[in-house]
């Protein structure tokens, strides 16, 4: 049985920033933001129809500026964030703000292929996460798992958490922490651990890794120089709460257990240039994607470190087992592989997300506007499942 084609849509302008929509899980959707400097940029609803391989898409207009980042409120379909840039005073700055798509594309209405991008929709402002007084916003990151009302956002040097009022038309910093030190320390990216309570947070600046408790907003980790130049992504493994994924311009991609930070669990050096972006599978944690500045999406399968390296789920007491009797040959953790390498990309992939619908199926953006979905092939989906 042929594992099934790629599914390619091409958006008209360049673009960086993708995301699930978290809160879709019956529908294989993702939002894609656009980087015109010339033009009104726009947020393009992707959904993909499973059963007959096709796309299907409804385009709203984003008219503030170039949209450097995009994420999906967890609770709500028709909720999302977006950082962008715009003009100020001669400046440059980038400014986040909160919208509501249109009622009617929350059930996946789609317009004709004609109507969407002639007459493309506009999103309903909620409201700014009004950062003037701390600097350019990075990315917002929204509580996992929780019910839409709360908020970090990273800017310059500044951890804020916020929390959402009134029908979220109003967003109030709670707390906030900033970095302290010499030089421009400017935070790049981070993650919201969906463990632990949804107390930590993890964030990239230049090449160290911190970890955060956002209850006391102090530090509780910091893996200096995690990576050799610029971390430029993060993200937590859903199903082992120690464990973190980073990816950097060293053109490796690290996995650190937060409780032993003097060196990564495992390296990978399979990228020819910067990796741009790192994604655990939200079920099934040995299965990681990486998209880089060199044109490539890799899938691997990082088994040994997973939460089944021995083809079953564990836990710490069967680990310790092991220890116990190394004799013990029938529990040999499972190799890691290269899975797939996918190079439908033209142009440096900036964003690789997995569906929250289908753990199966993934989305990778290139800065040309190619959005390419594709599937884990069969033969391991089946290895995995059995």
């Amino acid at each position: 049985m042929e594992d099934d084609a790629p599914v390619i849509y091409g958006l008209e302008f360049q673009a960086r920033a993708l995301a699930a929509q978290t809160a879709e899980t019956e529908s294989i959707r993702f939002l894609v933001g656009t980087q015109s400097l010339k033009y009104d940029n726009q947020i393009h609803i992707v959904d993909f129809d499973d059963e007959n391989n096709i796309i299907n898409k409804n385009v709203l207009l984003h008219q503030v500026g170039e949209i450097w980042h995009l994420s999906a409120s967890p609770a709500d379909k028709s909720v999302l964030t977006t950082c962008y840039s715009k003009t100020s005073d001669s400046k440059v700055v980038t400014c986040a703000a909160m919208w509501r798509m249109p009622k009617e594309l929350e059930s996946g209405n789609h317009e004709s292929p004609d109507d969407s991008s002639s007459n493309p929709q506009t999103l309903e402002l909620l409201c700014h996460l009004d950062n003037t007084a701390h600097g350019n916003m990075a990315c917002v990151l929204w509580e996992p798992m929780g019910d839409g009302k709360r908020l970090i956002s990273l800017a310059d040097n500044h951890v804020q958490l916020w929390d959402l009022q009134e029908s979220s038309s109003k967003a109030v910093i709670s707390s906030s922490a900033t970095l302290e030190g010499k030089g421009q320390l400017k935070l790049t990216s981070g993650r919201w651990s969906p463990h632990h309570n949804c107390t930590q947070v993890a964030t990239a600046n230049d090449t160290a890794i911190r970890g955060w408790d956002i209850r006391s907003m102090s530090q509780i980790y910091c893996i200096e120089n995690a990576h050799g130049q610029l971390v430029r992504d993060l993200d937590f493994n859903p199903n082992k709460q120690y464990y973190l994924a980073s990816c950097g311009d060293d053109c490796k991609v690290k996995f650190w257990d937060v409780r032993n930070i003097n060196e990564p669990v495992k390296s990978l050096e399979d990228h020819s240039h910067w990796v741009w972006s790192v994604r655990y599978n939200n079920s099934h944690d040995q299965l990681v994607l990486t998209g880089s500045s060199d044109s490539r999406v890799i899938l691997s399968n990082m088994v040994s470190i997973s939460s089944e390296p021995f083809g079953h789920l564990v836990d710490e007491d069967d680990l310790s087992d092991q220890e116990d009797n190394p004799q013990d040959k029938r529990k040999e953790p499972l190799q890691d592989s290269i899975i797939a390498t996918y190079e439908e990309h033209e142009d440096s992939v900036y964003a690789v997300e997995w569906s929250s619908a289908d753990p199966w199926l993934f989305a990778s953006l290139s800065y040309d506007g190619r959005l390419v979905i594709n599937r884990v092939p069969r033969a391991l989906k089946y290895q995995i499942l059995l």
